[in-house]
């Protein structure tokens, strides 16, 4: 059945009680000198050690800038969460102090906001020495409530004094919080944002002493609202560097539900009164208008066929048995595979039409579960070939030898099934299966086969459990070793549903080699499951599990779109433009059984241009993702506006290989609002203060690229880019960063779509979460002008300011985790040219030196 988000606090808080009781603790800390740890960022601020999230309280305050965060000072996952605290004279340097406010019995200490109390309207220091008042949200232990308290300094920051007086502002409510608080000086009072996480909304307070709080209004939902609203910030800033003319920014934090996935910011731009916040476009959303392919409003699926149970006999005019409200449909009908619940599947599929239009837009709802290339709808047979092992016997004996265990993960056999306390265990064949499970998640152990020798193009072999990879340090993986060397490795994708697994072995003929199955983790899915490996000619093809609509042309998906595990349908599009005169199909597919797996679709239109979702027509601060908790300094030098977010993501952010510090931030920017094609738009900047870091600049003279990637005279680690590049007949072109062996993190333009896009599939390590690799994407019209790309390159990240030739920018931040070894820098072109005008590289020095 329909189930709702999980948001990140809601399932931290049940961490909370383990962490007042000082059992959430630090692994050992890494052999390497501090600060020269693997992926260690040079430019970026970390703490030396342990768990860091949200910035907080940032102020600037006689001559320093103030950082606080959100902090574990035990270990390197959250708990414990306490503000910690840096300061730098430059947004450069930063000088990690002591913890600043730390947890206690009764609470801890989550994310706000600091003021310089000038008129010392709480009492709390003097006309001469007036305090810095942090205002934060308490979380309450003892039942997880959420509500906002005060701690004040006279000594500059340094330390701080709970108030006595606490809670100042209390609704009893566990999604309230992340207090931004500044002074109004229209109305000479102190004003909050603060965030109704849950519902969506950002709610305005007032106050004369910081101590008493009327409420004002509330703003929202709007935007983006797949996921919670955290860490609000509120700011003015002057249009084109007009003081006369000014315009609120209103920053809202969410997580999940963002344009990359998981985590992210976007923000409004609109009018403040003192009182109420009015975002500028904020009017409904109609989409191009077309010709109706299928509306669903006839009563039946007409010449659409339906496979399989999960469709029903026709459409659905509301929700079924079992199912949330489903809200965003056209007229009285859509189609919904919820009948028989989440556990039915089967497809529903348009008769073959010919592309006339440029687009195809439809509403699409329910589960997230794309569509996984080379995946098939259909259960295969088992791959013919030499059985190394099927694991049907009571002991791992196989036609190869017997297996050879350690520890104590795996037993003295194979299991039959599923194990003790273990969720249902499916897709394995017979019987019998490895499953490391034995214990549970804490046992550890290897299984080791006996040498063989590669003589079939495949092996291919059913696998399950946990998503740990090599690069984690824990993994749970099945590996191929040949000369004792991992050459190849596979996990689970933390389900228990197996699937078909194969590596090609084209490079391997003729050579020995062993498999071992390893399971090295002790946390949440820390097991693995196999069965079945076979030496083939065929290679195995794992089963699709997706929820979503398909375009197909000759038979083959050529484009795809999901739900967002909601039952709210938004708008989708293929673009139809390359397919002109081709016959295509549209296929709704549910191949999902488990939670939110099932799909809704509507009003399939041919239009001549695209429909946009909510998150396309949301404004995003950054569209990578790892750009979260974006909050801004007050009370900065000549009014500028510097914004720092916490460069992480809670979908992987506590499986990052760094050790042993957890978390960086982003570097610093610069934002101001410029109108650009007759829109106000939210320009960023990294701050002047980089350039400080900078060695001497080298310049690359222009060059045209070919359908090839080409290397460039210049190599770094950690470096600064400036670049232009003219489009040509290439269908991609653009930098790659971090380059050596095949590792590479590429920033392109798609001409296609229309998209900058950054991707980090080869970047380095990646199997720590099936959710870190991928390509994010940003719209951004170049109208076959240059292309300027700003790039900050760090040990484990990467910053992409792009802008086109009208000023228009998009920004993607991403980690990534490279090897050290990998400095190389190219240029690039698909399936045509490009040119690189001129690219200048500065080598920018360790802020830790």
């Amino acid at each position: 059945m329909s189930r709702s988000p999980r948001p990140r606090r809601r399932l931290l808080t049940a961490l909370a009680a383990l962490s007042g009781l000082g059992l959430i603790v630090a692994p050992p800390a890494s052999a390497a000198p501090l600060h020269q740890e693997p992926y260690r960022p040079q430019f970026h601020f970390t703490p030396a050690q342990n768990w860091m999230n949200d910035p907080n309280g940032l102020i600037y305050y006689k001559g320093r800038y103030h950082l606080f965060f959100q902090y574990n000072p035990s270990g390197d996952t959250w708990g414990n969460m306490s503000w910690g605290h840096a300061v730098s004279t430059d947004l450069v340097h930063w000088k990690e102090l002591p913890v600043a406010i730390p947890q206690d019995a009764d609470e801890m200490v989550f994310s706000g906001s600091v003021v310089l109390d000038r008129n010392n309207t709480t009492g709390f220091g003097t006309a001469k020495n007036p305090p810095l008042v942090a205002v934060y949200t308490s979380l309450v232990k003892s039942n997880g409530v959420q509500r906002q308290s005060l701690a004040y300094s006279t000594d500059g920051g340094t330390t701080w004094t709970k108030y006595s007086g606490n809670p100042v502002l209390d609704l009893g409510s566990t999604e309230f919080r992340d207090p931004k608080v500044f002074w109004y000086a229209p109305t000479r009072s102190w004003l909050m944002a603060v965030a109704l996480s849950d519902q969506h909304r950002i709610s305005f307070y007032s106050s004369a002493d910081l101590k008493h709080w009327s409420h004002l209004s509330d703003f929202g939902p709007a935007g983006a609202t797949g996921g919670v609203w955290e860490c609000p910030d509120l700011f003015p800033l002057p249009v084109d560097g007009d003081a006369k003319k000014t315009k609120w920014v209103l920053a809202v934090n969410l997580n999940p539900g963002a344009i990359a996935g998981g985590s992210g910011a976007q923000y409004f731009v609109g009018d403040f009164d003192g009182t109420k916040f009015t975002a500028d476009d904020s009017g409904p959303y109609t989409a191009p208008s077309g010709t109706a392919l299928q509306d669903f409003e006839s009563g039946s699926f007409g010449d659409w066929t339906a496979s399989g149970s999960a469709f029903g006999s026709g459409p659905a005019t509301g929700a079924l048995d079992g199912q949330s409200p489903v809200t965003g449909f056209g007229g009285r009908a859509f189609a919904d595979s919820f009948h028989g619940g989440d556990a039915a599947t089967g497809t529903l599929t348009s008769p073959e039409f010919t592309v006339t239009g440029d687009y195809v837009n439809f509403r699409v709802g329910g589960g997230k579960h794309p569509y996984r290339p080379g995946s098939v709808l259909d259960a295969q047979p088992m791959p013919t070939g030499e059985t190394l092992a099927d694991f049907e016997g009571g002991t791992y004996s196989s036609p190869i030898g017997d297996w050879t265990a350690t520890g104590d993960a795996f037993g003295t056999g194979p299991a039959q099934g599923t194990l003790p306390g273990q969720q249902q265990v499916s897709g394995y064949l017979g019987h019998g299966l490895v499953n490391s499970f034995v214990n549970g998640d804490a046992s550890t152990g290897t299984l080791t086969s006996p040498a063989f020798t590669i003589d079939k193009k495949y092996l291919d072999f059913l696998v399950g459990g946990g998503y740990h990879g090599v690069s984690s340090g824990s993994p749970t993986a099945v590996e191929l070793l040949v000369d004792g060397k991992v050459v190849r490795s596979a996990t689970g994708s933390n389900t228990e549903a197996m699937d078909w697994s194969s590596w090609d072995l084209s490079d391997l003929q003729g050579r020995q080699a062993r498999i071992r199955v390893v399971d090295a983790n002790t946390g949440g899915w820390g097991h693995i499951n196999l069965d079945q490996v076979v030496l083939s000619d065929t290679q195995a093809q794992p089963r699709s599990a997706e929820t979503g609509v398909n375009l197909l042309v000759d038979g083959k998906v050529v484009q795809s779109a999901t739900g967002s595990d909601s039952e709210n349908l938004d708008w989708a599009s293929f673009n139809t433009s390359a397919y002109k005169g081709r016959k295509v199909r549209i296929q709704i597919v549910d191949a999902n059984t488990g939670g939110w797996g099932h799909v809704l679709a509507d009003d399939f239109t041919v239009a001549a241009a695209p429909a946009r979702s909510v998150l396309q027509r949301a404004h995003w601060l950054d569209y990578g993702q790892d750009f979260y908790a974006a909050n801004s300094f007050t009370d900065a030098p000549d009014g500028r506006r510097v914004m720092i977010a916490w460069m992480n993501n809670w979908n992987y952010g506590q499986a990052i290989p760094t050790s042993p510090w957890r978390s960086a931030d982003t570097f610093p920017r610069q934002l101001s609002l410029k109108t650009i094609g007759g829109r106000i738009q939210l320009v960023q900047q990294p701050v002047g203060e980089l350039r400080t870091l900078r060695g001497a600049a080298t310049s690359i003279p222009a060059t045209t690229v070919t359908s090839t990637t080409r290397q460039l005279g210049v190599r770094g680690g950690t470096v600064e880019l400036d670049a232009t590049l003219t489009p040509g007949t290439a269908e991609r072109f653009g930098l790659d960063v971090r380059t050596g062996g095949a590792q590479r993190t590429r920033i392109g333009y798609d001409t296609t779509t229309g998209e900058v896009y950054l991707d980090r599939t080869a970047s380095g390590a990646t199997d720590f979460d099936p959710t870190f690799a991928g390509t994010e994407r940003a719209p951004l019209a170049l109208g076959g002008k240059p292309l300027k790309l700003h790039l900050l390159v760090d040990n484990s990240s990467v910053e992409v300011y792009a802008e086109n030739a009208s000023g228009e920018q998009v920004v993607l931040t991403d980690q990534i985790f490279p090897d050290p070894s990998s400095t190389g820098i190219g240029v690039f072109a698909d399936n045509g040219t490009a040119k690189l005008d001129q690219l200048k590289a500065w080598q920018l020095a360790s802020i830790w030196k």
